[in-house]
């Protein structure tokens, strides 16, 4: 019996014949796959190139790139008419192969429509310029800084940066600044003859290689006043008032500063914190001397780091004045540790999402769902 079974078996497998390869029934529906494909890919090149008009027209609009989106995304539907048009055999072509032609068509658009706005065939943005004065108020006999950080796409040269600088009588200066590495560059130097206030203004215009224009405007001041001793007064001749360690002793500074500042008899530095008003401070302060005639030489320092750039530009106010105090012999004086200043570091930001990347997450959605179709595909 058993092998009478073992023989039935062997008739049964023999009868198993492999389905005959039809062959031109393959290369056929192969010729289908890549006319589609290559139309697909025409067809996102064809509207990435009008979608580059609308991108143009749109570059006032808040909404632009949601817009190009929209309709690269609507004109998908242009895909089934083309194929339909050409009598392209459709018959079993399937939801994969619609998701697939979809997606090429998808990804055509995006990369080639990517490359055509951005340079070298396309620029729109004007040169970034951030600019500051180092500092905006400063005393007689002291320098002013302005520095500019200028970033651009397609860059720019130290031709095409101008800088005009006016005196407070309205006439203009030779201004010779210094460009290198994105970083303009200018120091004012005061002039021996003037005196009270004084204020310069400036202009910055930054062109790129494409002609795209950024202007900036500002000014400083020249001021016996951008440091003064507020409390107490009449201190600028000898032998000044008598202080004691609890006198409260307030500057007024007329400019944002980083640090002030101030020395006792050309002694160590003693920082000083900035009340509701004032920066006040007091003989408390390890660096005043009981019972004795000193002098007080005031400063503040200017600090200024541009955002992802690490690079620290500074500079000094320095008071035109020294002051007078004579210190009293309490016990307190020079007794506590003067107040510790933090200082301004580094600025790191990251940057803002835009065009590109809003389009690389969808892009991200439509590879997601095509490997979410394939894999139904393959449990059928």
């Amino acid at each position: 019996m058993a092998k009478k079974r073992k023989e039935k078996k062997d008739e049964e497998e023999l009868d198993f014949k492999l389905p005959k390869f039809d062959e031109e029934k393959f290369l056929k529906k192969e010729r289908r796959n890549i006319k589609t494909l290559f139309l697909s890919s025409l067809l996102g090149f064809v509207i990435a190139l009008i979608s580059l008009g609308f991108w143009t027209l749109l570059s006032e609009s808040g909404l632009r790139w949601e817009l190009v989106l929209l309709f690269g995304v609507f004109n998908a539907s242009w895909v089934k008419y083309l194929f339909l048009r050409l009598n392209i055999d459709l018959t079993d072509f399937g939801k994969k192969g619609w998701f697939g032609s979809y997606a090429i068509y998808f990804f055509t658009w995006l990369i080639v429509l990517i490359i055509l706005v951005n340079p070298p065939f396309y620029d729109d943005e004007s040169p970034y310029v951030d600019v500051v004065v180092l500092p905006d108020v400063q005393e007689l006999g002291g320098t002013v800084r302005i520095v500019a950080q200028i970033i651009d796409n397609v860059g720019v040269e130290k031709q095409g940066i101008s800088f005009t600088l006016t005196d407070p009588d309205g006439s203009p200066i030779s201004a010779d600044f210094a460009f290198d590495n994105n970083i303009f560059s200018y120091t004012h130097e005061n002039p021996d003859n003037l005196t009270g206030n004084n204020t310069y203004t400036f202009k910055l215009t930054v062109k790129d290689v494409n002609g795209r224009t950024t202007e900036k405007e500002g000014s400083f001041r020249y001021s016996n006043d951008a440091i003064k001793l507020a409390e107490p007064l009449g201190t600028t001749t000898e032998p000044g008032p008598a202080v004691t360690y609890s006198t409260d002793i307030k500057f007024d500074v007329g400019s944002d500063v980083s640090r002030f500042y101030y020395t006792v008899d050309d002694g160590d530095e003693i920082n000083v914190t900035k009340g509701d008003d004032f920066y006040e401070t007091a003989p408390k302060y390890e660096g005043w001397v009981k019972n004795k005639n000193v002098t007080v030489k005031a400063y503040a320092e200017v600090i200024y780091y541009f955002e992802n750039y690490p690079t620290q530009f500074n500079n000094t106010i320095v008071d035109y004045d020294t002051y007078y105090f004579t210190v009293s012999d309490a016990i307190e004086i020079g007794g506590e540790k003067p107040p510790e200043i933090t200082l301004p570091g580094p600025r790191y930001v990251g940057a803002t999402p835009g065009f590109e990347v809003a389009i690389f997450l969808i892009s991200l959605v439509v590879v997601a769902l095509l490997f979410k179709y394939r894999k139904k595909d393959k449990k059928k």
